[in-house]
Parts: C-alpha cells; sequence; structure tokens
C-alpha cells in the first residue's frame, strides 16, 4: 500500500459536534496500517508520519499476536517501544451488551504520548488486520471546582471534583444511559497508559482523549472509569449518572457492577504516584465508599460476571479498595501504585470518622425484619422505620460498635416501608427501604412415608406432612381421593411464615380409610395469591408382620441355631419375592410365588449349595406386588458360626454368697454351676450379659463353680473351671 493510499485513510476521521462546551477542540482521525496478512509478518514495520499531528493513540488489531508502538515528534527521536494493550481488561462485562460493535477486535488502550508526528508499530505472532486512532486536544485548563464543605450530617466530604461540563464532556457522542448497581461493595483503582509527563492544563484534554477514544473507538456507552485523578490532585467525574450514585462503569470486566473505577492519569509500574494524586485518591475514596457504607480496609467476596482470568460465577476474594490486577490478567495499576493500596487504604478509613458500616435489612414485611451494621467507634444508635406516608411506625436503639435491632412486622399492613440508622449528626446515616413480603410460595414439601401401611405391626403407621410457606397466609391441609376430601389435617387459618408439620394415621371419622391412591394437598392464600401443592399418598395393608424366629442363625452343623424362620401377612393375593441380602448383594432367593392371601412362613438354612454362607450380617427382605405397588419389608439377622469364649478371672465367697468375676468375648446367655465338692451336687444360675467383663454374685456358698455361655446363634463355649477362694 502506497504511502499516498495509506494517508487516504484519514477519512475516517471522526469529529465531535460543533462547540467548545461539547469538547470540539478534540480531534480523532481512525488510519488501517498495511501489514502482510498472507505470511503473518512479525517485527517492526517501516516508520511512517502519522495523518496528523497527535498526544494520545490508540490501536486496534485481529488476530492472536500483539502489537507495540514508538513514537517521535521528529524522525530519529523515538520514544521507548510501548505495549499497545498494557490493560487488556479496561472493558465492559461481557453480558451488558455494551461494546459490541467491536467485537473479534483487539482494543488497545488510549496511550498518552504527548506531542508526536511519527509512529512505528512492531508485531510479535500473527496480526491479520491493524488500525491507529490518532487523537489531539487542545490544553484548557479546567475551571477549578468548589469544594463541598464538611457539614454536620456527612462526614467526609464530598471533595472537589472537575464536572462533566467543566472538563468538556462531549455529550453528544455517549451511546445510552447509565446503569446502576443495587449497591456499591468496592473501589478498583487503575492508571491510564502514557507519559506521566503533562501538565496541569493538559489533564482535562487527556479526559477529553480517553471519553472519545472510549466511545468512538472502542463502541463503550461512555468513558469507562467513574473517576479520573491527575498527578496535581485533580479530580474529574468520568462515566454520567452521578458522582454519588452507583454507576456501573466499563474498567474491570467481570467485576464492574458493583464497583466504583478510579483511573489514576500516567504510568505507575516504576514511578510512585505524586503526593498530590495520592492524597487526592484518600480523599476521594473515604468520600465514596462513605456514602456506600463500606470500609475501605475490609474484604469481600465477589462473584465474577466472566473474564479471561475469571470464568463466570467463580468467588474471588477481594479488597473492598483493590487494584485491577486482582480482578484480572492485567499488572494495572503498575507495581508501585499497586503497593500503595494498602496504605491509601488505611488512610481513607481515618478521613471523616467517625462512619457507619455495612447497614442491612434482612427478612421480610409480614414477618422479622432485623437491621444490622456497624459502627467504627462505640456510639449511640437508632433504627427508625417509617411508612409510605413517612409517620414513624418503629424505633429501636442501643449504644456499641454493633448496630443489631429486629422489627416484628407481623401485623403492618402492606405499604413501602423505609428505615435510617442513624448515630448522631456527625455519622452519615443509612437509609434504605424494607424488604417487602417474599412472594407467596409452598416450599421444601415432604411427605415421608409416602406410602402408609396401617395394619398394626408398627412399620410405616403414619406419615409426616412436613413444608415451608414463606409468608403470613391463610394454610390448610387435607387428604383427597379421587379430587373429595377425605380427613383435615390442618384446619385453614391465617398463619406466619415458617415451617409446618402435620401427621396422618391413615383413619378418617375414627376408621381405616380403603386401601388406595390419595393426594395430600396444601394450599395458602394471602389477598388475590393462591398456592397450591398436592403430593400422592398410597395407603396400602397388603403387606405386614414379617418376623424372624431368631436374631442370629449358626450353619455349623452342631444341630443348634441351624435354621432360620421368616413369617409374614398378606391381605391379598400378591406376586412375593423373599430373598436374602448381604448389603447390596443378593445371596440366596428363597420364595418366588404367586401367594393368595393369609399368613405365609418359611425358613433358611444358611447354606448355598451344601457349604454355609461366611459369618456377618445379612438382610432378609420380602417384596410382594399388587395393583398397588410394590411393598417391601426387611429384617436383619447375623450368620454367626463362632462359639463364643468364656474365661473366669476369678471366684470367691464375698457377703454370705459367692461372686464370679467373668470375661466374654461377644454377648452371650451364660450359666454358672455353683457345687460344694462337685460343680455337679449344686445348682445353676442363668443370666445374659454383654461383651467384656461382668460378674454373677449368687446367696450360696461353693467351692467350685462351672460357666458355660451360648450366643444368640446357639454356638456353645467350652466350659470353664474353678475353685472358690475364701473371700
Amino acid at each position: 500500500m502506497t504511502l499516498r493510499r495509506t494517508l487516504a485513510l484519514a477519512a475516517l476521521v471522526v469529529a465531535s459536534a460543533p462547540g467548545a462546551a461539547l469538547g470540539a477542540d478534540v480531534r480523532m482521525v481512525a488510519l488501517e496500517v498495511p501489514v502482510e496478512r498472507s505470511s503473518g509478518a512479525e517485527g517492526a514495520l517501516p516508520a511512517r508520519p502519522a495523518p496528523l499531528a497527535f498526544d494520545m493513540v490508540g490501536l486496534h488489531w485481529r488476530g492472536p499476536g500483539e502489537v507495540s508502538f514508538r513514537t517521535a515528534r521528529d524522525p530519529g527521536v523515538w520514544s521507548a517501544w510501548k505495549p499497545a494493550r498494557p490493560e487488556g481488561e479496561d472493558l465492559p462485562d461481557s453480558a451488558s451488551g455494551e461494546g459490541g460493535a467491536t467485537a473479534g477486535w483487539k482494543l488497545g488502550n488510549p496511550y498518552w504520548t504527548g506531542r508526536a508526528r511519527w509512529i512505528q508499530y512492531r508485531l510479535a505472532g500473527r496480526v491479520t488486520r491493524l488500525r491507529a486512532f490518532f487523537l489531539t486536544a487542545a490544553a484548557a485548563a479546567a475551571p477549578p471546582p468548589a469544594a463541598r464543605a464538611a457539614t454536620a450530617t456527612a462526614r467526609p466530604a464530598r471533595p472537589a471534583i472537575v464536572r462533566r461540563a467543566q472538563w468538556n464532556a462531549d455529550e453528544s457522542i455517549v451511546r445510552d444511559a447509565p446503569s446502576y448497581a443495587e449497591r456499591l461493595r468496592l473501589a478498583v483503582v487503575h492508571h491510564t497508559a502514557g507519559t506521566n509527563s503533562y501538565t496541569k492544563a493538559q489533564s482535562a484534554g487527556i479526559v477529553r482523549g480517553i471519553q472519545r477514544y472510549h466511545v468512538v473507538a472502542n463502541g463503550l456507552d461512555d468513558i469507562g472509569y467513574n473517576f479520573l485523578v491527575d498527578r496535581y490532585g485533580q479530580i474529574f467525574e468520568g462515566r454520567a449518572g452521578g458522582t454519588d450514585r452507583n454507576v456501573i462503569g466499563a474498567h474491570a470486566k467481570g467485576f464492574n457492577t458493583g464497583s466504583v473505577g478510579v483511573a489514576v492519569l500516567g504510568t505507575y509500574g516504576s514511578t510512585t504516584v505524586s503526593s498530590a494524586g495520592r492524597a487526592a485518591v484518600e480523599r476521594l475514596l473515604a468520600w465514596r465508599l462513605d456514602v456506600a457504607h463500606v470500609d475501605p480496609v475490609s474484604a469481600l467476596t465477589a462473584i465474577s460476571y466472566g473474564n479471561e482470568r475469571y470464568e463466570a460465577g467463580t468467588a474471588v476474594r477481594l479488597r473492598a479498595i483493590s487494584g485491577h490486577r486482582d480482578t484480572g490478567y492485567t499488572t494495572c495499576p503498575g507495581t508501585k501504585l499497586y503497593g500503595q493500596l494498602g496504605a491509601i487504604a488505611r488512610t481513607a478509613a481515618t478521613i471523616g470518622l467517625p462512619k457507619l458500616y455495612a447497614p442491612k435489612a434482612s427478612g421480610g414485611l409480614g414477618g422479622p425484619v432485623r437491621f444490622t451494621a456497624r459502627l467504627s467507634g462505640s456510639r449511640p444508635w437508632l433504627v427508625t422505620v417509617r411508612d409510605g406516608s413517612g409517620a414513624t411506625v418503629a424505633e429501636g436503639g442501643g449504644s456499641g460498635t454493633a448496630v443489631d435491632w429486629t422489627w416484628d412486622s407481623s401485623s403492618a399492613p402492606l405499604d413501602r416501608y423505609t428505615y435510617v440508622i442513624s448515630s448522631g449528626a456527625e455519622v452519615r446515616p443509612a437509609r434504605g427501604v424494607v424488604p417487602g413480603p417474599p412472594p407467596l410460595a409452598v416450599t421444601n414439601v415432604r411427605v415421608s412415608p409416602s406410602v402408609l401401611t396401617p395394619n398394626g405391626d408398627g412399620v410405616s403407621e403414619r406419615t409426616r406432612v412436613s413444608f415451608t410457606v414463606t409468608a403470613r397466609a391463610t394454610v390448610g391441609v387435607s387428604v383427597r381421593a379421587a379430587g373429595s376430601p377425605v380427613r383435615t389435617l390442618l384446619a385453614r387459618k391465617e398463619r406466619p411464615p415458617g415451617r409446618f408439620s402435620v401427621t396422618w394415621d391413615g383413619t378418617a371419622g375414627g376408621a381405616p380409610v380403603a386401601e388406595g391412591r390419595y393426594a395430600v394437598r396444601i394450599t395458602a392464600a394471602r389477598g388475590s395469591e393462591t398456592r397450591t401443592v398436592s403430593r400422592a399418598l398410597v395407603v396400602d395393608r397388603s403387606l405386614g408382620w414379617l418376623t424372624l424366629s431368631r436374631e442370629a442363625l449358626s450353619p455349623n452343623g452342631d444341630r443348634r441355631g441351624k435354621a432360620i424362620a421368616f413369617g409374614f401377612e398378606l391381605t391379598r393375593s400378591a406376586d412375593v419375592r423373599v430373598r436374602v441380602y448381604r448389603g447390596d448383594r443378593r445371596v440366596a432367593t428363597l420364595v418366588r410365588a404367586g401367594l393368595p392371601a393369609g399368613m405365609h412362613a418359611g425358613t433358611w438354612n444358611g447354606l448355598l449349595d451344601g457349604d454355609a454362607v461366611a459369618d456377618g450380617v445379612y438382610t432378609l427382605r420380602v417384596h410382594a406386588t399388587t395393583s398397588l405397588g410394590t411393598r417391601s419389608l426387611d429384617r436383619r439377622f447375623a450368620v454367626d458360626t463362632l462359639r463364643p469364649v468364656v474365661r473366669i478371672r476369678s471366684a470367691r465367697l464375698v457377703g454370705g454368697g459367692t461372686r464370679v468375676r467373668i470375661a466374654l468375648s461377644e454377648a452371650a446367655r451364660v450359666r454358672v454351676w455353683y457345687g460344694t465338692g462337685d460343680w455337679r451336687d449344686g445348682s445353676m444360675v442363668t443370666v445374659d450379659r454383654p461383651a467384656g467383663r461382668s460378674r454373677v454374685w449368687r446367696r450360696a456358698a461353693a467351692g467350685i463353680v462351672r460357666v458355660v455361655a451360648r450366643d444368640a446363634a446357639g454356638n456353645r463355649s467350652r466350659a470353664a473351671l474353678a475353685d472358690v477362694a475364701a473371700g
């Protein structure tokens, strides 16, 4: 492409609307820069003159590569190479739709170069298109803003701020009205790109250039930052919408909502911010965070709206005064300025004390509403609640650093209520709207069990219906069959919000209901709102009274405990399966047949293919399937083939009787024989004892004792003998 053709592309000139009040002194020219698209050439492109003398430049490009540049007032006297995109995430949140016209382009920052005429580009990696935006603005100092003096009702005072009209913001290029966050939670500190060598009179022109580049080149709705601060301590109002309102900017992609973006003009990687600039940032943040009742030295958890570092939904721990690098892949606000943020936050926290932090109203109208906050020092405090007419309806107060008071609004009529948390004239009061009643809903509904088997065997004789109603309402619960009411479980009555629980035993009018399918219906009504929730419930007495003849089985061939008998009752014919499980693994199927109504029984000997199953805990499970579904009953038992071990620890004559101390390997039934010369010529006692150490005492003098233990499976221990010692 020839130089003549290149300069011809300067026809992409964006001029502001006429009139100095609209920033007409800002001129921007867009220029398409030729690159070798076919080869994706790397390295420096030929130096070339810009289409106009410029003070600021920004670059856009396509492709995965990166671009840097250098500038010169005269050929041969070049600046250092500068990255075109040092702060790549000075952008709106992706879901906002702002800046969508530049999708697919990498957007460089507006870089203040000072007066220059020549530029050279250097490519790293593949760059398929390159576009440069050159800006120039006349140096004209903004009129000095009038500082707002501190008052008795708002501290710290609003610092002197150069308003948009004073720095000649071009309102004609603003694309859309501002958007607002519900609350402000943190500040994100930035530096802009470019040299720190600018005069106080040039600062307003730099701000105008940033606005034009952000809006016209990058497609933002307005300048991306909420405030800008120069090295002379001047504070400029950034994005329109109100300096004390929670305007959503386009400065920290993924974290714009609920943050205020403060940019310091210049670059602070190796240069320390000036004392005037730092003091201005401290005053600004002390005031702005106090308006939002945010403690400058606090921390919070923010949820990302999505960027290259933190995908949407990621919880990120941030400081109330964070640097841009905390929210994304960037070095912003420069190493030097970033290192000062902790001290800046501590200073901001001391400006304008006392302060009130983190006011919150939780709960909702129609129930308890809790008001909490924190004071920077111990002070008296007061919470005042007013109705829509402004009349005070409730007040509560106390003293200390913690504000905590609850208003019982259960009897308050529906209205819009506001609250004020105050602590004297020196503290900025917190104002808000009392949360309205939550939407009426019936939630967390549970019917357990969902199958009722009220047959007297102690299994599923009652069902419990539990649920939550979110707001005060008229609540009722009933059981219905085929749409008709069967029994009322909770009479319809106005009730407060909360958790409810009722039970049903399967009766109506004092008599058992018929087997079949039913529904539990829960209704809640408030004014014109009605919520109804139904849950299915089955009443089925088909299967019941499952019994086992013993707790343990011992298939070890000693003829004791060699089988376990089971029994169950059917009230109607059913397809029945009786199985044995160990854990989730099926071991044996004992019954698989259609059976009539009545009592049924069977046995199992604990053998599979002639071999005893392994010792352990087993479950006998009966499934009975009818037209109402499949019902199950379980009973657990043990298979135990090991004989218990009993040991006599001592046998003594004590208190006119014989005391025997024993040790058992497992719980067992113990028989103790007491004899004078031979154990067979005496008497016997039988007792149940747990595993471990225990004792048996009998009012009889004995000379010898014999002990035998038998466990629940019928396994018999070896006998233990001992002579009785004199006490």
